[in-house]
C-alpha cells in the first residue's frame, strides 16, 4: 500500500501570467502623470528649468544683482503710492484690473505690486546668459502660468469685484458659482441651445459623398448662374466644419452660394479609439484627393478653388505640392486662412513640442487611442490663461455670472478627438523637424518641393492669432514664386477669419505679390500697406471671380445621402 503520509509534488500546471512589458508600465505611468500635468511632460518642464537655474548659479554676480533691482521695485511702488512717479499700466490683452473697483484705493497700490512684482519675475527669467532660448521660454511660460494662478483677482477677499458682489448679493454670488462649478464639472458643454442642423450649419445642401473618414457637402445654388469653378474648403479637424457655417449672419458658406460660388466642404469624422492607427497622409488622401475626385465626378472637368482653414490649410497646401510634382492641374487656386506652411516661429503652441514631450504625449495616446477635446482645448487655453481660464472663472465662480450663449462659443464647445498615430506624425513632421518648409515632408516616398506651387494664392492672416502668428503665416512668400495675394486682418484665429460685411470696426491689410515679385520682410509690408475697413471676404470674392472664367449654369447636385450638415458632425 501507498504511504499516505508521504507528500506528492505534481508538476504545475497552472499557465503563467502574462508578462507586461516595461514599456506598457511606463505608458501607464505617463497617462497617470498626464492627469496632473495638463498633457506636459515633467521632464521637459524639469530640463528647462535645470537649465536656467544652472546658468544663474554659474552667474553669481548678475543672480545677486537682482536683489537690488527687486528693492528698486518697491522704492518704485513708494513713489506711486506717493504721487511722485505715475502709475503703471497691464500690458495690452490683460483685463484683470480693468473694472473701476480696482482703481480705488486701496486695490489701486495692489495692482501696481502686482505689476512691478510680474515685470521682476520677467527680469529673473530673462537675466541669465547663455540659458537655450528654447529652455527660457519654457521657464518664462510657466513662470507666467504661476504668477497667473496667485493673482489677487483670483482670490475673492482681495477681488473687490467680488466683495462688491458679495456684499450687494448677500452671498448669493458664490451660490450661483457653486452651480455654475457643478454644471462643468459634470462635464455637460455650455452651447445655449446652439446645435448644427438647428440654428447652426443651416445653409442647404446635400451629403454627396462618404467615406471612412469624410462626409463631402455640396450647397445648393441660390444664383440662377454660378462661377465655373467649383469651391472645396477643407476645414481643420481639430473642431468641427461649421465654423465657416455658423449663424445664417456670419456664415461664409451661405455668403459665398450668394455670390454664385458652387461650394463643397469636407466634414471630418470624429475618430474614436478604433481609427487611433489613421496616418496624416491618410486625411490628404481619404480627405483632400477622395473629395476632389468626387467634385470631378459631379462637376466635370471644371477646375477647383480650393480653400484650406487652420491645420486644414496646412493639408491643403501638402496635397496641392504633390498634385502639382505629379502634373495632377485639377487645381485652380488656393486660398489659405490662418494656416502655417514653416514652423520655426509658430507660437508658445510649439514650446513644447520635443521628442521628449511627443514621446510623453505618444505614451497618453496610445492608452485611449486619441486625443481628447478637453486635452486639446487645455493646451489652447493656457496660452491665454488670464482670458480663457482665470478671467472665466472668476466670472463664473466667484461672481456666479452666466456667460451670454453665442454661436462661436458654441461651436468652440463642439470638440474632436485626434487620432492618435496622425497627431504625433503631424506634431514631429511639422512642428518639431519643419520637413514641409525644408523640403525633407515626403508623400509617396517622395519629398515635396512649395516652390512646386504655380497657382495663385490667397493667404489669410490675422493680427491677434495666438495658434497661427501672422508673422509665421506670411512665411509662405519665401517658399513659392507664385502670385500671392496676402492679407493681414483685424481679430484673432477665429473672429478674424469669421469677418462678416457689416460686421463694425473690422479692418484688413491686402497687397498682392507678382509671380517672381520682391518680397518684403513682415514688418515692412505691414508699414507699407494701409488698413482699409471692412470685410475680407468681399476681396476674397473678388480676387476668385478674376481669376475664374464667365459664370454658368449651376452643375447638377450629387448623388444625395443624406441632407446637410450629415452625420459625422453629430458625431459626440
Amino acid at each position: 500500500m501507498p504511504d499516505t503520509n508521504t507528500l506528492v509534488l505534481l508538476p504545475d500546471t497552472q499557465p503563467a501570467p502574462p508578462r507586461v512589458a516595461p514599456a506598457e508600465v511606463d505608458q501607464w505611468l505617463h497617462a497617470w502623470q498626464s492627469r496632473f500635468t495638463g498633457g506636459r511632460s515633467p521632464a521637459t518642464v524639469a530640463l528647462a528649468y535645470l537649465d536656467w537655474a544652472a546658468h544663474a548659479a554659474n552667474a553669481p554676480n548678475q543672480t545677486a544683482e537682482l536683489t537690488r533691482t527687486g528693492l528698486e521695485q518697491w522704492n518704485r511702488l513708494v513713489r506711486i503710492a506717493m504721487g511722485i512717479e505715475p502709475k503703471l499700466t497691464p500690458p495690452p490683452g490683460d483685463h484683470r484690473f480693468a473694472s473701476p473697483a480696482w482703481q480705488r484705493h486701496p486695490y489701486d497700490l495692489l495692482t501696481q505690486a502686482v505689476l512691478l512684482g510680474e515685470a521682476w519675475w520677467d527680469a529673473v527669467v530673462a537675466e541669465p546668459p547663455g540659458v537655450n532660448p528654447r529652455n527660457r521660454r519654457i521657464v518664462q511660460f510657466t513662470v507666467r502660468q504661476w504668477l497667473d494662478l496667485i493673482s489677487p483677482s483670483n482670490v475673492p477677499w482681495q477681488n473687490p469685484e467680488v466683495i462688491e458682489a458679495n456684499r450687494a448679493t448677500g452671498g448669493r454670488n458664490f451660490v450661483d458659482g457653486l452651480v455654475n462649478l457643478l454644471h462643468d464639472a459634470n462635464g455637460t458643454p455650455a452651447r445655449g441651445g446652439f446645435a448644427p442642423g438647428r440654428n447652426l450649419a443651416v445653409t442647404p445642401g446635400k451629403v454627396v459623398f462618404r467615406n471612412s473618414l469624410i462626409e463631402l457637402i455640396q450647397y445648393a445654388p441660390s444664383t440662377a448662374k454660378v462661377g465655373a469653378e467649383p469651391v472645396l474648403i477643407v476645414p481643420a479637424w481639430i473642431m468641427k466644419y461649421y465654423i465657416l457655417d455658423l449663424s445664417p449672419g456670419n456664415s461664409l458658406i451661405r455668403w459665398l452660394v450668394e455670390q454664385g460660388r458652387t461650394v463643397f466642404e469636407i466634414s471630418w469624422r470624429n475618430p474614436g479609439a478604433g481609427m487611433q492607427d489613421t496616418a496624416f497622409d491618410d486625411y490628404r488622401t481619404l480627405g483632400v484627393m477622395a473629395a476632389l475626385d468626387a467634385i470631378r465626378t459631379i462637376c466635370g472637368g471644371a477646375k477647383v478653388h480650393a480653400a484650406g482653414y487652420c491645420l486644414g490649410g496646412t493639408l491643403l497646401t501638402i496635397a496641392a505640392a504633390a498634385m502639382a510634382r505629379d502634373n495632377d492641374n485639377r487645381l485652380a487656386s488656393i486660398s489659405l486662412f490662418a494656416a502655417q506652411t514653416d514652423f520655426t516661429e509658430a507660437g508658445e503652441l510649439q514650446l513644447f513640442i520635443t521628442e521628449d514631450q511627443l514621446s510623453f504625449l505618444g505614451d497618453m495616446m496610445r492608452t485611449q487611442g486619441f486625443l481628447s477635446p478637453e486635452q486639446m482645448g487645455g493646451a489652447f487655453r493656457m496660452l491665454q490663461s488670464n482670458d480663457l481660464v482665470w478671467s472665466r472663472a472668476i466670472h463664473r465662480y466667484l461672481l456666479g455670472q452666466q456667460e451670454a450663449a453665442f454661436d462661436l462659443m458654441a461651436w468652440n464647445a463642439d470638440g474632436t478627438r485626434l487620432p492618435a498615430r496622425m497627431h504625433i506624425e503631424y506634431l514631429r513632421s511639422l512642428y518639431l523637424r519643419n520637413e514641409l518648409a525644408e523640403g525633407r515632408f515626403l508623400v509617396d516616398g517622395h519629398p515635396l518641393a512649395l516652390e512646386d506651387i504655380r497657382v495663385p494664392v490667397f493667404l489669410v492672416g490675422t493680427e491677434q492669432d495666438h495658434i497661427a502668428p501672422w508673422q509665421s503665416v506670411y512665411k509662405l512668400h519665401l517658399f513659392t514664386d507664385a502670385e500671392l495675394t496676402f492679407v493681414l486682418t483685424s481679430g484673432g484665429h477665429n473672429a478674424g477669419i469669421v469677418s462678416e460685411p457689416g460686421h463694425t470696426q473690422r479692418h484688413f491689410r491686402i497687397r498682392v505679390r507678382e509671380p517672381g515679385g520682391h518680397t518684403f520682410g513682415p514688418d515692412e509690408w505691414q508699414a507699407a500697406t494701409a488698413p482699409r475697413d471692412g470685410s475680407w471676404w468681399v476681396e476674397w470674392n473678388r480676387w476668385l471671380q478674376q481669376r475664374s472664367v464667365p459664370p454658368v449654369d449651376p452643375p447638377p447636385m450629387g448623388p444625395a445621402l443624406c441632407d446637410a450638415p450629415g452625420t459625422y458632425v453629430l458625431e459626440a
